[in-house]
């Protein structure tokens, strides 16, 4: 009997847990079809190295000693999807050339792991007619479908840690701080790091905020005698204003003004109306980095068995996704190219408000 070959990459941003899915599936595979019954074929550098036929045979030791590893192995390169069916000027047809790649490493199935361009691009594929299972995998936890995605929780930590740190520096300075977290689309990562780290406001680009109405919380917390103020903002939180114009407007009034984020412009504001000093910081790629939690580690582990199964299986085309609580999958079609964002309305924005959170609304 031929080896089965199962084919992994990694695409979009690197985030913790990567690795740990990949020794999920592997460890897996290895149990459920033995260890001379399947070859593990390692796709470098995302969709790029499928499309350009970058890829090596794994040995089963690379797998020993990835679990609380960072990263990913595989490397990581973002091939955005808007301009994956397009030929460019180097006359390359890339769909063509993944699935001549498919064929050429003589693959039984493909295992994408990564985030809403990654999935819209595995269900491309699997359009395409080839064997594709997804896995989600990113720090903004806003794949439809899923309730959870690998590299959230781990995120949510890092994220709090630096609010918890923030608090004792505010604190002796009698300063406002600013903390933008990543999140261009969905605010999840603020929103739990926020109420995780008791931030005072929370601002996410589901609630387009008002800045008056930032600035009014911030005076009633010193007029309430707290010395200091913690704000947790999401970078692509955007204003009312703003929320009335469609996003190639936006973004083109941004770029004009020199903007990137609001965050600065905010604690401009809040310094101006409330003779605070106000001062940002800016994680960035930290939230990225470092070995995943307990949590995702475990995660990501389930996700890299149920994705094992379905190959054991033979059922292809789906997403690996944790349903009410269990671990399950859904038809990549239903879900890629959708994005789950925060309700407004919903359990973790009252809980928030409930305990006088802002959220500049």
């Amino acid at each position: 009997m031929a080896k089965k070959r199962i084919g992994i990459l990694t695409s979009g941003g690197d985030c913790p847990g990567l690795n740990a899915t990949i020794r999920g599936v592997a460890k897996a595979c290895f149990e459920t079809f033995g260890n001379d019954k399947v070859q593990i074929i390692g796709i470098q550098n995302g969709y790029y190295g499928l499309i350009n036929n970058i890829a090596r045979e794994m040995d089963s030791s690379e797998f020993s000693g990835i679990l609380t590893r960072g990263g990913t192995i595989l490397g990581t390169k973002r091939q955005p999807f808007k301009m994956i069916s397009n030929i460019g000027e180097d006359n390359v047809d890339k769909v063509k050339q993944m699935k001549n790649t498919y064929k050429d490493l003589k693959l039984d199935c493909l295992l994408t792991l990564g985030g809403n361009g990654t999935h819209k691009t595995a269900n491309l594929l699997s359009m395409e007619g080839l064997n594709v299972i997804g896995l989600p995998k990113t720090i903004d936890n806003d794949i439809y479908g899923t309730e959870v995605t690998f590299g959230f929780h781990t995120a949510v930590d890092i994220a709090t840690d630096v609010i918890d740190r923030l608090h004792t520096t505010a604190a002796s300075h009698s300063r406002i701080l600013m903390v933008e977290i990543m999140g261009n689309k969905a605010g999840w990562l603020t929103l739990f790091a926020g109420i995780a780290g008791g931030a005072d406001a929370i601002i996410i680009p589901e609630i387009p905020y008002d800045e008056d109405k930032i600035c009014e919380a911030m005076q009633k917390r010193a007029e309430n005698g707290h010395s200091f103020s913690i704000v947790a903002v999401a970078e692509g939180a955007y204003s009312k204003e703003e929320a009335k114009l469609k996003k190639k407007e936006r973004a083109r009034l941004r770029q004009e003004a020199g903007i990137t984020t609001m965050t600065s412009s905010i604690a401009a504001k809040i310094q101006r109306e409330t003779g605070i000093e106000t001062r940002v910081c800016v994680p960035g790629h930290m939230l990225r980095g470092g070995s995943p939690s307990a949590y995702d580690r475990i995660l990501a582990t389930q996700f890299g068995v149920r994705a094992a199964q379905l190959i054991s299986d033979g059922r292809y085309g789906y997403s690996v996704a944790m349903v009410n609580g269990k671990i399950s999958q859904n038809p990549l079609e239903e879900v890629a190219g959708k994005t789950k964002f925060v309700d407004p309305e919903g359990n973790y924005v009252v809980t928030a408000k409930d305990i006088g959170i802002s959220f500049g609304d």
